[in-house]
């Protein structure tokens, strides 16, 4: 297969796989720590205003989701791209990266949250998944 073409699809494959995952986890949440009382989690509407009823805890699930996503689609690009794995994985990290700085901008999540979300749930995770998957070659 065409290695352009082929780390193209892992690109893609990789931020199917890692939204899925975030996606999993973030529906799972809900019934491991329950929302606040009052809070209403089902529309952005309803999380915007509410969002100030969050406890610490509440925080841990999406920072799971964020990491452990962007973990998984950066694994599943490097076990599937051809070349230039360490790359291709840190591309899917700054795909998360890029959603994670959106999110901060949306929701108005407290500051040490979104300084941890951001400085540790996807670059690093992106490249510790290269570094796990694929070992020191490439």
């Amino acid at each position: 297969m065409n290695p352009i073409f082929k780390n193209t699809l892992a690109v893609i494959i990789g931020l199917f796989v890692g939204s899925v995952v975030n996606m999993a986890i973030i529906l799972m949440s809900g019934s491991v720590i329950p929302p606040a009382n009052g809070a209403d989690v089902t529309t952005m509407e309803g999380l915007k205003a509410t969002m100030h009823l969050f406890e610490p805890k509440h925080f841990i699930f999406p920072f799971l989701a964020h990491s452990i996503g962007t973990f998984a689609g950066a694994a599943a690009t490097a076990l599937i791209a051809a070349t230039r794995k360490t790359e291709l994985a840190l591309i899917i990290g700054s795909f998360f990266l890029l959603g994670g700085i959106v999110n901060v901008c949306t929701l108005p999540s407290p500051i040490w949250y979104n300084f941890i979300d951001l400085a540790f749930a996807y670059l690093p995770m992106a490249y510790f998944a290269r570094k796990i998957v694929a070992g020191k070659k490439s």
